[in-house]
């Protein structure tokens, strides 16, 4: 009796069961998500539905600037490759969209036959009409970085409204559009001209709730004295400061993004050390895309909810027959007031919020009457996806994480300090003497002997309480001096002998330089007499 009630309960209990992290992203935004934002029109007023394609591509990486700030030589740059479409010149160049993609051949693509490839990610970018569509292309090529991540290349950005006018389409929400869906934006900054224009601020303002995709790159920055750099790098924050309105500080990566010799080498060690930083976060995007994509769609939901909170307010506001235009325009502009009274009734945060201005923009465009009221079994569904099947596909990533070996992009520049002496802090710090036949320390030795025998040694050893008061004397925290204990006694037995006192003091001082620590000791600085041990 009532079998049916007890299969659907079964079936509201049972857990779904997804094979990667990918597919149960794309099995919970079709059948929980997707649901809620049909229902109230969420596609009309924030990003249209998502594709199967969203869920499987890529990582994808949005170039962003103003003209001649080296974008398309970046990318060339990072691939070690030219690219078809491409251009480069002190002038603006660049006056498309290029999405520069992996392929098994090199070829364009031209905007309207990308956005009817399902393969692609680019379907919703129909949307934006002709205008945009003969200035969006496809550039492929076979290239071992692009097995791994996409490059989006786009318009240099310039000043003046009749700029803005001229392109026929809505520069702004393409680039919202692209940074929604890609897994890190750069914004790229010239040293010589930092001027941040009319419509470049447009563009990052509408990045805002990406900002933890955001990075800096202040380019060229070998064509100018280290003075003037200081004084460039703290102009770039304080106009950064007052257009991305966080408390935390945007990353900026300073360094001269080609492969040309440094105009002014002052800052060679600084520009190599951001490079490698810069790199590695890149090279970090195909570990982490899963995670991306998890974290937007819990970001994509949260909206989805509150904007299923103010549509259904509106509606039950209205009235049925008269005044429905004047009821209409009271309603859309009391609209912060509705924020605040959905804000306390369902315990939301003002964060979650769509911006004020822009929604009753949306609003005056729209037919009141075709809105929905609030149907909590679509919420429900999006509640407990976010309090249970989220929560599942968080273990998932950690486990295909454990499981795949370890996913970095690799080829192009990527290759060129990998290995070998170009490496970054090759033969610097504990590195120092990597190469050398004779052992590194001996050459600081004699001077080292002399402490070591002022220490009482017995049997040729001194103990752990007679080395700490001579290690103390460099001021470094203890944390760090008993990692350098650590690796000083080679052969753990409590004491340090002549040559691994020795050996402490160089690791003494090459923390004191500035330089790390090695987890574990390097062939190269293992004591001669301990050698055969190895």
């Amino acid at each position: 009796m009532f079998s049916w009630v007890s299969k659907d309960a079964r079936r509201r209990k049972e857990p779904e069961l997804f094979r990667t992290v990918s597919e149960g992203l794309k099995q919970l935004y079709a059948a929980k998500l997707l649901p809620l934002e049909e229902q109230y029109r969420f596609h009309d007023f924030h990003s249209p539905a998502l594709e199967p394609a969203d869920w499987e591509n890529k990582p994808m990486v949005l170039l962003v600037g103003q003209y001649s700030t080296g974008k398309t030589t970046f990318i060339r740059h990072l691939i070690e490759q030219d690219f078809p479409g491409m251009r480069i010149g002190p002038e603006p160049t660049t006056d498309s969209f290029i999405a520069v993609m992996g392929g098994e051949s090199e070829g364009v693509v031209p905007g309207n036959a990308l956005v009817v490839d399902p393969r692609r990610p680019f379907r919703k970018l129909n949307a934006f009409g002709n205008a945009f569509l003969n200035r969006f292309m496809c550039a492929q090529l076979p290239n071992p970085v692009l097995d791994s991540i996409s490059i989006i290349d786009t318009p240099g950005i310039l000043s003046g409204e009749k700029q803005r006018i001229s392109r026929g389409y809505d520069f702004a929400a393409v680039l919202e559009w692209f940074a929604e869906r890609v897994d890190r934006i750069i914004l790229l900054f010239d040293a010589h001209k930092l001027d941040i224009s009319d419509e470049f601020s447009e563009v990052i303002k509408a990045l805002k709730n990406h900002e933890d995709k955001i990075r800096v790159v202040l380019n060229k920055a070998d064509q100018i004295e280290t003075q003037q750099l200081m004084r460039v790098y703290g102009a770039l924050m304080w106009s950064l400061g007052k257009i991305i309105n966080t408390p935390e500080v945007v990353r900026v990566y300073i360094g001269s993004f080609w492969s040309h010799p440094l105009l002014i080498a002052d800052n060679r060690k600084l520009f190599e050390a951001e490079e490698q930083d810069l790199f590695k976060d890149i090279q970090s995007l195909p570990r982490n895309a899963a995670l991306r994509k998890l974290n937007d769609l819990i970001k994509r939901a949260r909206l989805a909810k509150v904007h299923a909170y103010i549509i259904s307010s509106l509606k039950k506001e209205m009235p049925n027959v008269f005044g429905k235009e004047s009821k209409k325009k009271e309603l859309v502009n009391n609209l912060g007031e509705i924020y605040l009274k959905i804000e306390r009734e369902h315990q939301i945060s003002p964060g979650d919020f769509p911006n004020l201005r822009k929604m009753q923009e949306l609003l005056m465009t729209q037919d009141f009457s075709r809105f929905q009221p609030l149907k909590t079994k679509l919420l429900d569904a999006v509640d407990d996806m976010l309090a249970n099947d989220i929560a599942r596909l968080m273990v998932m990533v950690r486990q295909e994480e454990s499981q795949m070996p370890t996913q970095v992009v690799k080829g192009g520049a990527f290759e060129g300090t990998m290995n070998g002496p170009f490496g970054h802090g090759y033969g610097e710090g504990a590195g120092e003497g990597i190469d050398d036949i004779e052992w590194v320390v001996g050459k600081d030795k004699p001077s080292y002997d002399e402490i070591f025998y002022t220490l009482s040694p017995v049997n040729g050893k001194i103990t752990g309480a007679s080395a700490k008061k001579e290690m103390v004397k460099s001021k470094l925290p203890n944390t760090v001096l008993g990692k350098i204990w650590k690796l000083a006694d080679v052969d753990k037995d409590g004491y340090l002998d002549d040559e691994e006192f020795a050996l402490a003091n160089h690791l003494i001082k090459v923390k004191l330089e500035g330089h790390e620590l090695p987890a574990d000791l390097p062939p190269h600085l293992v004591p001669p007499s301990k050698r055969r041990h190895e």
